[in-house]
């Protein structure tokens, strides 16, 4: 868990106010400030929900992975260029023969086309503003993948959108993506977390386990849902990862790019399956 806070005031499920170039709570000694019940709610969102839960209820899959302050501050380092550790956009490619060298250990963010994929990669870059992740506002336009690489460490993909009808040639490029590509660590599979898993996403979980891809899935847009909603949609995917796939790791993950609800531990979720963490604290 966090450590005590160094002082100041909380508001309800949402992120706080705040001003200059850098989003509200994006640095761990923003959210530090909050009160303990607030801080607790924007690191480990999932958490905040087990208080709603039937009494008696496996509350098991909501804290697999629960690292300490520690390791979080570790993980926010990689997130943060310096002048000795360069975060940059490297390339796109629309091909894997265009795609830089698998040197460095891999994630990729896929998901349904407007499922905020962009917009969570931002914010996880939020601490490096001069990293350009450009974030459309028409869904499926994304057409490439787009290569960032973090330092010395690892590199980020951010993989074109499916459904709205994607063109063929998008599904041979992501498939060929994650058969060849022999440095992937981990699949980040974006689901809405507002409408739950649809038709599309079904679809991407299959191909995942035909392929034997290890793979997490996130939930984004937590901000939009009613705790309710949120809760339902949260517990039918638990059970349908616990049913129904075999590479999915068992603990979702909620995040907010707008509030940075959970942002900080996928950052340290990204180190960690990337082998730059190499104890992980649990409480």
């Amino acid at each position: 868990m966090l450590l005590p806070r160094a002082g100041g005031a909380a508001r309800g499920w949402g992120g706080g106010g705040g001003g200059g170039c850098r989003p509200p709570l994006a640095a761990l000694s923003q959210v530090l400030r909050l009160e303990r019940s607030r801080r607790v709610g924007v690191v480990f969102p999932l958490q905040k929900l087990e208080r709603y839960l039937a009494p008696g209820a496996d509350t098991a899959r909501f804290r697999l992975f629960q690292p300490g302050l520690a390791a979080l501050q570790r993980a926010e380092a990689l997130f943060r260029s310096g002048r000795d550790h360069a975060i940059d956009y490297v390339s796109s490619a629309v091909r894997m023969d265009h795609a830089p060298p698998p040197a460095l250990p891999e994630v990729c963010f896929i998901g349904r086309s407007n499922v905020g994929k962009s917009s969570l990669i931002r914010a996880l870059f939020s601490l490096s503003p001069e990293v350009e992740v450009r974030v459309s506002k028409t869904p499926g336009h994304t057409k490439k993948m787009n290569f960032f690489k973090v330092g010395k460490y690892f590199t980020l993909v951010d993989m074109p959108g499916y459904g709205y009808c994607a063109p063929q040639d998008f599904v041979e490029m992501v498939e060929a993506y994650l058969q060849e590509r022999c440095n992937l660590k981990r699949t980040f599979l974006l689901v809405d977390g507002v409408v739950g898993l649809q038709k599309t996403d079904h679809i991407a979980v299959e191909m995942l386990e035909e392929f034997g891809i290890p793979y997490v899935m996130v939930l984004t847009k937590i901000d939009r849902a009613s705790r309710g909603l949120l809760l339902k949609n949260v517990l039918e995917i638990q059970e349908f990862v616990k049913e129904k796939t075999q590479g999915c790791f068992p603990q979702l993950f909620l995040v907010s790019s707008l509030e940075f609800l959970g942002v900080h531990l996928l950052r340290c979720f990204v180190a960690h399956v990337t082998g730059n963490l190499p104890t992980v604290e649990a409480s």
